[in-house]
């Protein structure tokens, strides 16, 4: 199936030299995810609501110094491909080229519409994490950020004093309300003529730490989503794509007799789609595109056997996500790697850095290695949510997941 019934020929864009406040003003539109950004009819990148939320650009600098490029697919693309590019590209948009000319746009919205009929076989716990990690809904803004970070995730479920879900906050949810809180008490950027030499200013633009610091004390629950979309764990795909574009959601919650037992982006979905048929179901790959010395068949023997180090292990599920740095040594890029193994006696996680994605891949499983070799290694009884906190990994920029 290719993506032509999806695409769209009427998109915004703006030119390099629009200001950061004029972006700030567009995407004053709720339904606005991205924006294209051209030179000299061009493209020269997109920028995403999310680039200008947590941007610390000054409002007067120019769009071009937030633009970064994405990768472009034709009309005929196949809907797989198109969705490993969004996932790689970590965009909600694909510009569409056609004889070299910018005709149209893919929406990641309008992708799972289009694919939604086809995932009715696939069911909720096939595309869910299950290894959920809670906040409290009095946790700080700020606390919540730190957390963000910490866990490389983008959603969590938001429980109450009797530990029943009430909300879901997702990392835009957080940045987006500071960023207008400080535009709303910001007051726009001092006049040159208001500077030291002539008594000082008072207030404009990167002024107001106080405030900044006042609103990352507030509660998550003045900005977590709520009614939370609860759908059941047998439930199909394609009825969960449904509840999403319904009620204009990212993430829904697995519940089961009352418990949350999973949740659900469209991350996960967009990742069911590049599954490859000809692989083990459960080997899934982020960042394929950073993936030079190692093939599919490769990667998922090695992990095969790693996991045999147990014996008494069933391997369910594997994800491992490859992202480069900037940093590279006679022409090998620094690569970051994560690996997560999803067992039937719980997750293994381990990460590694190094030149090129060989040796990345071979010391994050090199920490798998040494966790199953660990004679006191808990047992699943004893594992408590701490012991499943993903503190190993610290990317210099934050990438998909």
């Amino acid at each position: 199936m290719d993506v032509t019934p999806a695409i769209d020929e009427e998109f915004d864009t703006f030119t390099t030299t629009a200001t950061v406040a004029k972006l700030r003003g567009a995407f004053g539109d709720p339904a606005l995810r991205a924006v294209l950004i051209t030179n000299d009819d061009e493209l020269d990148g997109i920028v995403t609501r999310r680039d200008v939320i947590s941007s610390q650009e000054s409002p007067s600098r120019k769009a071009k110094t937030l633009a970064r490029p994405v990768p472009r697919i034709s009309p005929d693309e196949d809907v797989r491909e198109a969705a490993r590019l969004m996932l790689t590209g970590d965009t909600p948009v694909l510009p569409v080229f056609e004889d070299g000319d910018l005709v149209a746009i893919l929406r990641e919205e309008d992708l799972l519409e289009l694919v939604r009929d086809s995932l009715d076989a696939i069911e909720a716990t096939d595309v869910a994490t299950t290894d959920l990690i809670f906040i409290d809904e009095d946790a700080s803004l700020g606390r919540t950020l730190a957390d963000f970070r910490e866990e490389h995730i983008r959603h969590f479920p938001v429980t109450d004093d009797e530990g029943q879900v009430v909300g879901i906050v997702s990392l835009h949810d957080v940045l987006e309300f500071v960023s207008r809180q400080m535009d709303r008490s910001q007051g726009g950027r001092p006049a040159r003529s208001m500077g030291a030499a002539v008594g000082g200013h008072h207030g404009g633009f990167g002024a107001r730490e106080g405030e900044r610091a006042d609103m990352l004390s507030l509660p998550v629950r003045d900005v977590m989503a709520e009614p939370v979309v609860s759908v059941d764990p047998g439930q199909p795909v394609d009825e969960i794509v449904g509840a999403m574009l319904e009620h204009n959601t990212s993430s829904v919650i697995l519940e089961e007799d009352g418990r949350p037992t999973g949740i659900i982006t469209k991350t996960d979905i967009l990742e069911s789609l590049t599954w490859e048929d000809d692989q083990p179901y459960y080997v899934h790959v982020l960042g394929s595109d950073n993936m030079v010395e190692l093939g599919w068949e490769n990667l998922s023997d090695r992990i095969e056997r790693v996991i045999r180090k147990d014996a008494s292990l069933r391997l369910l599920e594997a994800k491992v996500h490859f992202h480069h740095h900037k940093e590279n040594l006679r022409g090998r890029p620094l690569v970051l790697c994560r690996v997560r193994l999803f067992t039937d006696d719980g997750m293994l996680v381990g990460s590694g850095e190094g030149y090129g994605d060989r040796h990345a891949f071979s010391l994050a499983l090199d920490v798998i290695e040494r966790q199953l070799l660990d004679e006191k290694r808990p047992t699943r009884a004893e594992r408590s949510r701490e012991h499943l906190r993903i503190s190993e990994w610290k990317p210099d920029e934050d990438p998909t997941t």
